[in-house]
């Protein structure tokens, strides 16, 4: 009796294996014949579906009839029976660790492109970059900072967003893949990363601290606090500026010294807290609801940007403002410190030596477009800090307007009283009307009083002048929480507008803190297999951990460790790992091998001046940056600026000795990586070149999101039983 193959069959095309037919061509005995391998086909011809009607008839017809069995017959059906299920199960299990823990797609291109401007757009980015242009030479830096950018900074992130998109692996793996023996670089990357991180959200909590207590009129920062019995101000408050006071004793509660350590701070405990728990809430459903979350993070900013580039132009000094934006220092484009500085801004603003850039574009098809991706990421972020440049310089011009208009008032005062006690001449009476424009009025006066009398005038009063006031506004994150919250404190609706502001920074700050994020969780899961299948144990584990380590630059010295650490630091694993990422792509797999790669998986020719970009620009001009931010922190020792309680003033302090031991140390551990995987990859001899030569390198396998989740049992059964021979090519068909 040979196998039949019924049209009810069909689901089990293609499927084979090699077996033992019994034969009936004798009525009534059965022998074992070895057929040999044997398939079976769904599809039969005319002829073969009479014959198979004819058996059909026989069959019934012996059914009809009482017939035993033979148990030779009844073993054989059950082997092959067992046989077919066992190839299902196996089949079954495999495509459902397929599509468990195959790697998903952005849900569109335009997600991706929102998560990569996201990531970018930090908000200390914001205020550096205005910081460095108003004291760094102005037009002049902007010009050294564009041109590097498209010297470096485009191809470089064009290069990361090409290796992790066409490897489809996160930061960590993807370097291991193209130069096995600068594969620590991936590790390297991984540690800054994760430092990074700890304290970034750190600076989020501040937003948050800042934006709760902007609800009350008039703000904190405006005024002084009353004393404990209401019978005054506070007089360490009295010998400063509101704004100061509030940042250093009310947010920061900082220590005298970097030295000085303490328990955290509580008031920055919570909302701590409430940073890690809103990034954690955003990424624990994996990149689906991430994508959602990010259009709305990185879209809302530019909406508030846009209303405060509006606002900021109709601001009393707003032309003063923007008189300074376009002034250019010629002599500065020949400082080198000037270079440097835009140098590493380019770095620190494209996000590149993270991993995240890498990571991000591991979730796009191979085929896309990663080049104008690089260019369209990179001209959004420039143009962002060019209007948010123009509205903080037109705000920083009403700022200083209102300061000196109440300098020159207060100053009328002094000398009205100085005249009343005798102590000045009558000549040197100020102008009673001040109301319309005090500081052209005052100084007027000023400059028309004769010369013995304008100085005695100037050695009672100190001198109002605008110009020297604008370029008072401080440095890092002071710029944004002294300078630009004491100007929205002179707006009108100050509350309204100190929310909005503080919204900005904060939508911007949670995007910048899921890209980084992103970096450390996407090459987790790339490594352990575990990190795949438990995504959500993975991000409440990893949050905690990091929460519990960040809780360190929560204390009254926290923000001195920060600055050291982003100002000083991070400048230098960062270029070294940007050194050796373009040696990995232009010296040990090859510039042209990868861009021809790329040729194939784009679908399109690039130009070839990335092959001389990547092995000869790139790496000189990121090895000239390293030595001379290197020797400019060897020839200035680095500082810091603290509150001294003792005399509520901000006081200069150089970071102690133990401070450049520790960044040396940090450094140290960063990079040991590198050197350690070296190693690792002699002991064993792997090649320093990839073995695959002849053809471009990928890995992983994708599905888009709407596939991300595991369909349900049935579907997958039905998906697995209907597998066709491409997919086993070495299983054959058995026939009738």
């Amino acid at each position: 009796m040979k196998t039949e193959a019924q049209p009810s069959t069909s689901s089990l095309a293609n499927t084979s294996w090699t077996g033992t037919v019994i034969s009936d061509t004798v009525p009534g005995s059965q022998t074992w014949e070895d057929k040999g391998p044997f398939t079976w086909s769904a599809a039969s011809g005319t002829s073969e579906a009479q014959v198979s009607a004819a058996r059909v008839a026989e069959a019934q017809a012996r059914a009809s009839q009482p017939k035993q069995i033979s148990v030779l017959e009844a073993a054989t059906a059950s082997i092959l029976k067992q046989k077919s299920t066992y190839e299902k199960v196996q089949m079954t299990e495999k495509k459902e660790s397929e599509v468990l823990l195959a790697r998903p797609f952005w849900s569109s291109k335009a997600e991706y492109i929102l998560a990569q401007v996201g990531f970018s757009m930090k908000p200390s980015c914001l205020w550096r970059f205005a910081h460095l242009w108003l004291n760094s030479g102005g037009c002049s830096f902007a010009a050294i900072y564009i041109f590097m950018l498209f010297l470096v900074g485009i191809p470089l992130v064009f290069l990361e967003m090409a290796a992790g998109q066409s490897m489809r692996q996160g930061g960590m793996g993807v370097w291991k893949i193209i130069a096995p023996w600068i594969g620590g670089v991936g590790y390297s990357s991984f540690m800054v990363c994760f430092i990074l991180g700890l304290y970034f959200n750190v600076v989020n909590s501040w937003i948050i601290f800042y934006m709760s207590q902007s609800f009350q009129f008039p703000v904190p920062w405006e005024k002084c606090p009353l004393t404990m019995n209401s019978s005054g101000f506070d007089p360490a408050c009295e010998q400063t500026a509101p704004s100061i006071y509030f940042w250093y004793r009310q947010t920061l509660k900082a220590s005298d010294r970097i030295e000085d350590g303490g328990s955290p701070v509580y008031s920055l405990v919570l909302p701590f807290c409430v940073c890690w728990c809103l990034v954690g809430a955003f990424m624990i459903n994996g990149l689906k609801s991430t994508g959602k979350v990010i259009c709305v993070l990185v879209l809302l900013p530019y909406f508030i940007i846009i209303g405060f580039f509006i606002r900021s132009l109709l601001l009393e000094g707003a032309k003063f403002g923007l008189q300074q934006l376009v002034v250019a220092k010629i002599s500065d484009v020949y400082n080198v410190s000037v270079w440097s500085v835009a140098g590493g801004q380019v770095l620190f603003n494209t996000g590149i030596g993270l991993g995240s850039v890498a990571s991000l574009a591991s979730y796009m098809p191979q085929s896309n477009n990663c080049l104008s991706d690089a260019f369209l990421v990179s001209v959004i972020n420039l143009l962002t800090l060019l209007i948010v440049t123009s509205f903080n310089f037109s705000v920083l011009g009403f700022w200083a307007t209102i300061i000196t208009h109440r300098c020159c008032e207060r100053n009328a005062e002094i000398l009205l009283k100085l005249i009343n006690l005798g102590k000045l001449p009558p000549d040197a009476k100020p102008p009673l009307d001040l109301l319309d424009n005090p500081t052209s009025i005052y100084n007027t006066w000023l400059n028309g009083l004769p010369q013995h009398i304008k100085s005695m005038v100037l050695r009672e009063v100190t001198e109002c002048n605008i110009e020297t006031q604008f370029l008072k506004a401080s440095e890092g994150p002071k710029f944004v929480f002294l300078s630009f919250v004491e100007a929205m404190s002179f707006l009108p609706l100050s509350v309204f507008w100190s929310f909005i502001f503080f919204l900005m920074l904060l939508t911007m700050g949670l995007s910048s803190a899921i890209g980084i994020m992103q970096g450390i969780v996407t090459p987790l899961q790339d490594n352990f297999s575990f990190f795949r299948k438990h995504t959500k144990l993975l991000i409440v584990g990893l949050f905690l951990l990091m929460f519990a380590c960040g809780l360190f630059f929560t204390q009254p010295s926290g923000s001195h460790f920060i600055k050291l650490l982003s100002n000083h630091w991070i400048v230098f694993p960062i270029i070294v790992i940007a050194i050796l990422e373009t040696m990995a792509v232009s010296w040990a797999y090859g510039a042209r091998r990868f861009l021809a790669d790329l040729t194939i998986l784009l679908g399109h020719s690039i130009s070839p001046i990335y092959g001389w970009l990547w092995p000869c620009v790139c790496p000189v001009v990121l090895l000239i940056l390293f030595v001379t931010v290197m020797v400019r922190l060897c020839m200035k020792p680095i500082t810091y600026m603290s509150w001294d309680s003792s005399t509520s003033k901000e006081v200069l302090r150089p970071y102690p000795p133990w401070a450049l031991l520790l960044m040396i140390t940090l450094f140290a551990i960063v990079i040991l990586p590198i050197p350690a995987y070296f190693v690792y990859c002699l002991i064993h001899r792997i090649p320093f070149r990839p073995k695959s030569r002849d053809r471009p390198i990928t890995a992983s396998t994708s599905l888009p999101l709407s596939h991300q989740l595991t369909p349900s049992k049935e579907v997958q059964k039905e998906e697995i039983l209907q597998c066709d021979e491409t997919k086993y090519p070495s299983t054959s068909h058995v026939t009738s």
